[in-house]
């Protein structure tokens, strides 16, 4: 198992427990502590993580923005491989819209070097291209510090504005029964602003996502034009979402 792999696994688990001890570790990696040390502490140096003298805890919720890109580096293979495929379909020229995701976020890296507009309420997104040869405007309104993204009639009202040849969004829960469900209204709403002023929306979901419902049902699942996945979503269950009018791309 390389570091890669192993990073995904300790990073799941502290998203999951809170906190993990270096032996715990050990016999899950099927490694050495050494390695889990020298691990942990490669993870702490980037900020993923808190290192304590026994193993490691999570970043605070509350307070810690960095808490967003430990969140984001939870399923990392899969969220890169889904924005390596969204990627493709921006074009220089483009006006994108990018949600405050943390899989969406992921994009970030495909994308520096275009030269296209992007429209975004995440604070980290407008961090990870600032420097880079993306055109950048901000959607203001209230803070959530959470989501490190504004949010509000502020924010809606702002994309509204504009019109996107695209937009990603990332869904916390979606289902053949319910369709697409958010955590809150307020992610519920800047979502359907964004996939209404936008030409083709594209959805960016992970696998484990799939016939989950949240608190609030919002949307058919057909509201965006794609849904972007993983390689380990079920092959029987994106036909019956096809049926519901969406393209699923792998």
């Amino acid at each position: 198992m390389n570091f890669q792999e192993r990073k995904q696994i300790i990073i799941e688990k502290i998203e999951t427990n809170g906190s993990v001890d270096v032996k715990e570790l050990a016999v899950l990696l099927n490694t050495s502590e050494i390695t889990v040390r020298r691990d942990l502490a490669v993870l702490a140096e980037k900020g993923l993580i808190f290192r304590t003298h026994g193993g490691a805890m999570k970043l605070s919720l509350s307070y810690d923005p960095v808490d967003f890109v430990n969140k984001s580096a939870v399923r990392g293979e899969q969220k890169e491989h889904i924005c390596q495929i969204a990627a493709t379909f921006i074009k220089e020229g483009d006006v994108v819209f990018l949600d405050c995701g943390s899989t969406v976020y992921r994009i970030c890296p495909f994308i520096r070097n275009m030269r296209i507009k992007v429209v975004t309420n995440s604070i980290p997104i407008v961090n990870a291209l600032l420097n880079s040869s993306v055109s950048l405007n901000f959607a203001g309104g209230e803070i959530d510090m959470e989501r490190q993204a504004s949010h509000g009639q502020i924010a809606v009202e702002h994309f509204a504005r504009y019109r996107a040849d695209k937009a990603f969004l990332g869904v916390d829960g979606i289902s053949l029964t319910n369709g697409l469900s958010a955590s809150s209204e307020k992610e519920a709403e800047i979502s359907s602003t964004l996939a209404k002023y936008a030409k083709e929306t594209f959805l960016l979901c992970d696998s484990r996502k799939f016939e989950k419902d949240k608190y609030l049902p919002f949307a058919p699942i057909n509201m965006a034009n794609y849904l972007i996945t993983d390689t380990e979503a079920d092959a029987s269950l994106m036909k019956q979402y096809e049926c519901l009018g969406i393209k699923i791309l792998q």
